[in-house]
């Protein structure tokens, strides 16, 4: 008798594959509400991250950020302050040139760019109502000049330079953040674990429907097109 396959369970959302929630303290993303100074009254481990959080007492309540480096107990940092490391600005009051980073992409979003540990853009250009930020890749994106952002560099550059050394450290690392690891390519599966599963189905058809069921959807789902370009 079959089993579910891996994906299926997953999309399922049962408990053994759910993210461990004890390990995220939270959500990291700037209030619609905006507050002005705030101290830093501590910088505690995310287990669930690839960076520390810091805590914010600010008058009208505590709120995670993502910290700058540099960044120590006591400092003030928040919305609309003079400019230095972990203050918060519209894109329309940041100097060309500046290192930010916690970008939002549309206005009031609470901040989707640039949130890993070490990671930073820079505001390259800006207009009336646009500006143009270059990330991390060399990509130059355009977002509204009303998008806001901290200044400075992620804490945590040196993060990647340390080696994991043995597989089973990395194997806890991707486990505290809740990811899929290890990755094993489909083909090399067997047929009740995967869609490509089992060498007996050479020259298989990589692309799905978006309309299958999860346990279906492997390879190109629903591509614009396919095969060699001419």
């Amino acid at each position: 008798m079959g089993k579910n396959l891996r994906q299926q369970r997953r999309g399922k959302g049962s408990q053994r594959y759910r993210s461990p929630s004890h390990r995220f303290l939270g959500e990291v993303k700037y209030d619609d509400i905006e507050k002005k100074e705030g101290v830093v009254i501590d910088i505690v481990d995310a287990p669930g991250r690839t960076i520390p959080l810091a805590i914010v007492d600010y008058p009208n309540g505590k709120e995670l950020m993502i910290p700058p480096e540099g960044l120590s107990v006591g400092e003030r940092v928040g919305y609309n302050i003079e400019m230095k490391n972990g203050a918060i600005l519209k894109l329309a009051d940041i100097p060309e040139g500046t290192k930010i980073y916690n970008i939002e992409i549309r206005p009031k979003d609470g901040g989707k760019l640039c949130r890993a540990s070490g990671t930073f853009a820079t505001l390259v250009t800006k207009g009336k109502d646009k500006a143009v930020i270059q990330l991390p890749t060399g990509i130059l994106k355009t977002v509204s000049v009303e998008c806001r952002a901290t200044i400075g560099v992620v804490a945590g550059s040196g993060r990647p330079e340390k080696p994991f050394l043995k597989a089973g450290n990395r194997y806890y690392t991707m486990k505290a953040m809740g990811r899929y690891y290890p990755i094993v390519k489909g083909v090399s599966k067997n047929p009740v674990d995967h869609p490509f599963g089992g060498k007996t189905k050479p020259g298989k058809h990589k692309t799905v429907s978006r309309h299958m069921p999860p346990g279906k959807k492997v390879g190109s789902i629903s591509p614009r097109r396919t095969g060699k370009k001419k």
